[in-house]
């Protein structure tokens, strides 16, 4: 008991230092090296005192919501600095023309007016996030000099564009009202759960829970909790540690390993992006539940998915059918023939594949991903019908072909050294070709008890993040129940419990999400 006293201790020391005045607004002022996130100590008592304050103002809903949107431009300002500016940019911007585009009765005008909000919450996007990426493209097919600009990426601005985009699509296609006036579009967009890595909330589900009383109930407590702690185990146990302990050694000098701890190494990438953000995820709709919002879930096990087309039913399920609803579907969907569908499924995955990084990997990505989906749709075409395709051992065969597409994939998303010169005028992958040519050429199955011995803890975090991941849906929701009926005072005990845990597992500071460079 001394020991796991004296851990909290330097725990705490850790994350805020010794306790006077000046380190205390040093660690309240921003820091770019250490942006706020949820699995921190520093957001941990932050929120406490937030909830307490929001409780009290809880049937006060001028007071509340100028408090939660002061509280979430402050969160903002800890993860970017001085750029919290963007949010009331897009905020003002999109609430204006939200209410012009409601009270306008002319389709032409009605149009322009969604452009004008393109083209302003998309050159925001541009220009930080694409500037350098386009001029180096350019400069690397033209053979003109590109020097890159000395522009600052502010964390989560294409989820909050994204986010300001569908309310005024949504408008236009009137299929919402808008706000009631500026503040309450300012909470929507600002919301600081969801604020800088989604998910990504539409309008038309918010919205109307913005306008009842808010009411926290038995059931939103426990569930609350329920997600917070699995999210805290997923981010700050799993995903950091097999990270900082293995993954990360693999990625950043496979040649050094062998083939068989390079894909080793692909599968824990593949456990840790997955954990590392659902785990943002499940503590964003936990923290929303705690003050009496429900989000909708954002990945539902997806390396159980059966195709590539199921598979983005179940990942980052906010962002997929945000393309699928803004970006394919006005393209013209499946409406155009079969192979307007195609094209349109490719350059939908393409532009997800771009909205991820300012990279080549990443268009990559997004057409591998675009191809699979064109050729999935081929396939269901085909064999529509055959009896074979419905039975569990095929179901099986599929869910282990997909996830092997997947884990692949991740190496072209993980690996960001591929340049446009190095891979059609030289030939060269980077890390990626490097990777494939130890897997392919320098496999050493004969290693394999030394490596596990090796990195042991590693292993077993790796092998229970994939055992929970394929659990049965029913195992895990009789798990979710139970927690739920438990007595409320036991939520905090395992709050408690979870973070002595990250406590003992961590072994540098705590990492920052994967998804905020998105």
């Amino acid at each position: 008991m001394e020991k796991l006293w004296n851990d909290i201790l330097s725990y705490l020391q850790l994350q805020f230092g010794t306790l006077d005045s000046g380190m205390l607004l040093q660690q309240l002022a921003y820091d770019e090296k250490a942006p706020l996130i949820f699995s921190s100590g520093l957001f941990m008592c932050m929120f406490t005192i937030f909830i307490v304050i929001y409780a009290l103002l809880s049937k006060k809903s001028l007071p509340r919501t100028l408090f939660v949107v002061a509280f979430s431009y402050y969160f903002y300002y800890k993860s970017s600095g001085v750029y919290f500016f963007l949010i009331a940019i897009v905020t003002c911007s999109d609430y204006i023309i939200g209410e012009l585009i409601d009270s306008t009765q002319g389709r032409v005008k009605r149009k322009l007016l969604v452009l004008t909000s393109l083209l302003v919450d998309l050159g925001l996007l541009g220009y930080f996030k694409y500037t350098n990426f386009f001029g180096q493209l350019w400069a690397e097919i033209s053979g003109n000099p590109w020097h890159d600009l000395n522009i600052f990426l502010p964390v989560g601005i294409s989820f909050f564009t994204f986010q300001s985009l569908s309310y005024i699509i949504d408008i236009y296609r009137r299929k919402i009202k808008p706000v009631d006036n500026l503040l309450d579009y300012a909470f929507y967009v600002s919301f600081f759960p969801q604020l800088v890595a989604g998910p990504i909330v539409r309008a038309a589900d918010f919205l109307p829970q913005m306008y009842r009383p808010i009411r926290v109930t038995r059931e939103m407590l426990g569930l609350g909790f329920w997600f917070v702690i699995i999210g805290l185990f997923k981010k700050a146990v799993i995903s950091d540690y097999i990270s900082i302990n293995f993954v990360e050694r693999v990625f950043e000098n496979p040649i050094q390993f062998s083939g068989i701890e390079n894909l080793l190494g692909a599968y824990g990438y593949g456990l840790q992006i997955y954990c590392d953000f659902s785990g943002y995820s499940d503590m964003a709709i936990g923290l929303a539940l705690l003050m009496g919002f429900r989000f909708n879930i954002n990945f539902n096990n997806p390396y159980k998915a059966v195709s590539v087309t199921d598979f983005w039913r179940r990942w980052h399920i906010s962002l997929s059918t945000w393309l699928r609803d803004y970006v394919y579907i006005s393209m013209g969907g499946n409406r155009k023939g079969k192979l307007r569908q195609y094209f349109n499924l490719f350059i939908t995955m393409l532009l997800g594949g771009l909205w991820h990084g300012a990279s080549l990997n990443f268009v990559f990505w997004g057409a591998l991903h675009g191809i699979a989906l064109a050729l999935h749709k081929v396939w269901m075409s085909i064999s529509k019908g055959w009896s074979f395709t419905n039975s569990k051992a095929w179901n099986s065969l599929m869910v282990f072909v997909t996830f092997h597409f997947v884990i692949f994939a991740w190496l072209l998303f993980r690996n960001a050294d591929i340049t446009w010169h190095g891979l059609f005028y030289e030939g060269n992958w980077g890390n990626l070709g490097i990777m494939l040519s130890q897997i392919a050429t320098s496999f050493h199955p004969e290693v394999l008890v030394d490596v596990v011995a090796n990195y042991w803890r590693v292993f077993i975090l790796i092998a229970l993040g994939y055992i929970l991941h394929f659990v049965p849906d029913a195992v895990s929701q009789r798990c979710k129940r139970a927690f739920v009926k438990m007595p409320a005072f036991l939520y905090v005990i395992a709050l408690v419990f979870i973070i002595v845990v990250i406590i003992q597992v961590k072994t540098s500071e705590i990492q920052p999400f994967i998804y905020f460079q998105f």
